[in-house]
């Protein structure tokens, strides 16, 4: 059985986990992302669009400018990057494709299997929306940085 992810899928998870590894250490450009996560540099500025308009990530343009979360990577899930990047996750389909009546000869019942594979997919669905880019950048050895508070003002010289 495949449960691969699309491409659009894999590259969106890809830079968003790049970018939860980076949290708090400035923008990331597009290019950066790329080289480290082996997307094509022609296809994620698309990726990273999409990610913008659903307010996923911040995009600032010029030589200061780059990528970054929009919220704390503890916040986004793994769900919510597949359902921007593939749609909603959800099966509508008999999953015996083809499959012959039921015994009363009736085709608009659900199929044998239907029950046991919407229970399998909603278990899916729940990890995906309990598991985080933080946990995840903290499973690929990037510990969690501090968030930054201001810290006490310091008199200025001369003032």
């Amino acid at each position: 059985m495949d449960l691969t992810l699309g491409r659009k899928g894999d590259y969106a998870m890809r830079a968003v986990l790049d970018l939860a590894c980076h949290y708090g250490q400035g923008r990331r450009k597009a290019r950066e992302i790329a080289e480290a996560m082996d997307i094509p540099a022609r296809y994620l500025p698309q990726i990273l669009a999409l990610l913008v308009r659903r307010r996923l990530l911040v995009a600032v343009a010029g030589r200061e400018g780059g990528y970054e979360l929009a919220r704390d990577p503890r916040d986004v899930t793994l769900m919510e990057v597949l359902e921007v990047a593939q749609g909603p996750m959800t099966t509508d389909t008999c999953v015996l494709r083809g499959a012959g009546p039921d015994a009363s000869g009736l085709r608009d019942r659900a199929c044998i299997l239907h029950g046991p594979w919407i229970r399998a997919q909603r278990g899916l669905a729940e990890q995906l929306r309990k598991t985080t880019f933080r946990e995840l950048a903290d499973a690929h050895g990037v510990p969690a940085r501090p968030t930054p508070t201001p810290g006490p003002a310091t008199p200025r010289e001369g003032a």
